[in-house]
């Protein structure tokens, strides 16, 4: 049976934050999803486990730390790989991000190689064939 290409999941309301995500992956082999809310992503998540999650601390119904506190509550979620992004950089959600297993707690505005090294790092992700 063949390797299946990782899975990314995005949970961010930004628009442009969407589109970093989809430019500096689109050249991996993976699949990307991005959700606008923590509402629209639970029910992937209860369902489905993806190799990584990107999540911003700012959603427009949930905190992503409170969604990520909700998601370790799964059994398979007890280990998924999390990252968090946020444009307010606080030690208390640093400190909170920590205790939750969370890998990386990346400050906004990043770069397109940021996103990228990121993905990666924990994916282990290839170029696309096409992209070589």
């Amino acid at each position: 049976m063949g390797s299946t290409r990782p899975t990314v999941i995005g949970v961010d309301n930004s628009p442009s934050m969407k589109k970093l995500l989809e430019r500096s992956t689109k050249d991996l082999d993976i699949d990307l999803t991005v959700f606008t809310s923590a509402e629209e992503a639970w029910p992937y998540l209860q369902a489905n486990t993806p190799n990584l999650i990107i999540v911003s601390i700012l959603l427009p119904d949930k905190n992503g730390l409170s969604l990520l506190r909700d998601l370790r509550q799964l059994p398979a979620h007890r280990e998924t790989q999390a990252i968090i992004v946020s444009s307010k950089d606080y030690a208390q959600d640093r400190m909170v991000a920590k205790d939750l297993g969370v890998l990386e707690f990346i400050p906004k505005p990043m770069s397109l190689q940021t996103i990228t090294d990121v993905v990666v790092k924990y994916t282990h992700a290839s170029l696309k064939s096409d992209s070589k």
